[in-house]
């Protein structure tokens, strides 16, 4: 039955174009409303629609805007009802069938507060009851519509780019390189059983773990090694004593591979062919529908939007007191742009030539790839250690997700190898490493989000998208291929 009517909307909504923009927003609004979001599979809907929308050459920002806007009314709805019936919900028809899910969502709400509002917009079980929650135990309205309209902007994003992309590739002739679904298969595979072998690795060493325990008995044997322990080991009550094992062990190995690489890149044939390799599948991928979202990748990790969330990260944390991380991260940030500018200019590897205007600096290692795992991994860092142990790597995977597709534009515009790539994200890793190493000898105090950490967050957007817009133009002319 369910199968029937869902392909009856899509087909109709298909053969009336004129009702595409009014049908996101309306599946959107019903996908965010109270135990709504339960019953219709608006998931699904949401796709094909947005895949009619790119086969039908509806704007993206069109899409997006509208299906975003009707998020944003869904919750609201969701809210408004929550306030209308507080301390009734479970007695209240439709809420009342539904006691288990309004008990896990206000668990969920008590245990993270304003932050459940945007991550139960991506949890599918607790996403139609968290509005409804925060309206019942009467959150604000300023604070619940910020919290709103943020997560509304990545939620549009999350659920409309797909099919809308998928529609757009099937109303194009888009012909993939050779081989193309098995190299993106197995790169996949791969990249998801190193980042899991990194990850397994970076939360394995702890306090707790055999190594850390033997290394920590060795290191007490000696006074200058034992008082070097105790210098670097947190002070705070909670984490009274873990030294930074795994930060070192981070800034350790990934240095290694990084001089490693930097040794070996201007003098290996097999390196070079590999380069030649990959610079060549990614060219054979290069289409005008693919284009403009790595444009927009690529721009996300230019210098000026990167060091913009530098300012806005220590001045932050400098106003609010936390003069030690501001310190860090401004260190960081520094250290990031002078060593890639160093570096370029004195292991001088050529860039490849590919686009009508390349960056005039030298090629390794990739300064976008660096500066933006400096960026996503200190910022996991930090939030990952205000949580306890065994939920930081829920952390550190999403908030490192926007670095593969910046060091991926990277190549697919051509203005990158693959061992540049490579050599910037182990930089990017060693930094990070020793910016939390360093840190941990000043970790005193928890580093609490309020108001104006939310407030900073958004004018760092505010920023990245009038950067976009000015630079835009100019950014397409420059990356296009050459002829």
């Amino acid at each position: 039955m369910t199968a029937t009517w869902l392909t009856d909307v899509t087909s109709w909504v298909a053969a009336n174009p004129g009702w595409l923009i009014a049908a996101l927003f309306l599946t959107a609004l019903i996908e965010s409303l109270a135990v709504a979001g339960i019953i219709v599979p608006g998931v699904a809907l949401l796709f094909a629609f947005a895949a009619f929308a790119g086969k039908s050459g509806l704007p993206l920002s069109d899409a997006l805007l509208w299906a975003g806007l009707g998020a944003v009314a869904g919750d609201a709805i969701s809210f408004a009802i929550g306030r209308l019936f507080k301390g009734r919900l479970n007695t209240v028809w439709p809420f009342s069938r539904y006691p288990g899910l309004i008990a896990r969502g206000e668990s969920f709400f008590r245990a993270h507060g304003g932050k459940s509002v945007v991550i139960g917009r991506f949890v599918g079980p607790i996403r139609p009851v968290i509005p409804l929650i925060a309206g019942a135990l009467t959150m604000s309205w300023q604070r619940f519509l910020t919290f709103n309209l943020l997560s509304a902007t990545g939620w549009a994003l999350v659920y409309i780019l797909p099919g809308f992309f998928v529609g757009s590739a099937m109303g194009s002739e888009i012909k993939p390189p050779p081989h193309f679904y098995l190299v993106l298969a197995i790169s996949g595979a791969a990249l998801v059983v190193v980042y899991l072998i990194v990850l397994r690795i970076r939360l394995g060493v702890g306090e707790g773990s055999w190594l850390y325990q033997w290394l920590e008995s060795r290191m007490s044997q000696y006074d200058a090694t034992h008082r070097f322990w105790r210098l670097y080991s947190s002070e705070r009550p909670a984490q009274q004593g873990e030294f930074p094992l795994p930060s070192l062990l981070m800034t350790a190995t990934s240095l290694a591979l990084f001089l490693g690489l930097a040794q070996l890149v201007g003098v290996s044939d097999e390196l070079a062919f590999m380069n030649q390799q990959v610079l060549q599948w990614f060219g054979a991928l290069r289409q005008p529908l693919l284009d403009l979202p790595m444009v927009a990748f690529t721009l996300l990790g230019d210098p000026p939007v990167l060091f913009a969330a530098a300012v806005f990260a220590v001045l932050l944390l400098a106003f609010r007191g936390y003069y030690a991380a501001a310190i860090h991260i401004a260190t960081a940030a520094a250290i990031t742009g002078i060593s890639v500018w160093l570096l370029k200019a004195g292991i001088g590897i050529s860039r490849p030539d590919q686009v009508l205007s390349a960056p005039s600096s030298g090629a390794y290692p990739s300064g976008h790839t660096a500066g933006m795992t400096v960026l996503v991994t200190l910022a996991a860092s930090f939030v990952a250690g205000e949580n306890r142990k065994h939920q930081r790597w829920q952390h550190y995977l999403f908030l490192s997700l926007p670095l593969l597709p910046v060091a991926l534009s990277r190549l697919y515009l051509g203005v990158h190898w693959f061992t540049d790539v490579l050599g910037g994200l182990f930089l990017g890793l060693a930094i990070t490493g020793a910016t939390r190493a360093s840190y941990s000898r000043y970790d005193r105090v928890a580093l609490s989000p309020d108001s104006l950490t939310w407030a900073a967050g958004i004018g760092w957007l505010a920023f990245v998208a009038m950067y976009m817009m000015g630079n835009w133009e100019t950014a397409v002319v420059s990356y296009a291929p050459q002829l």
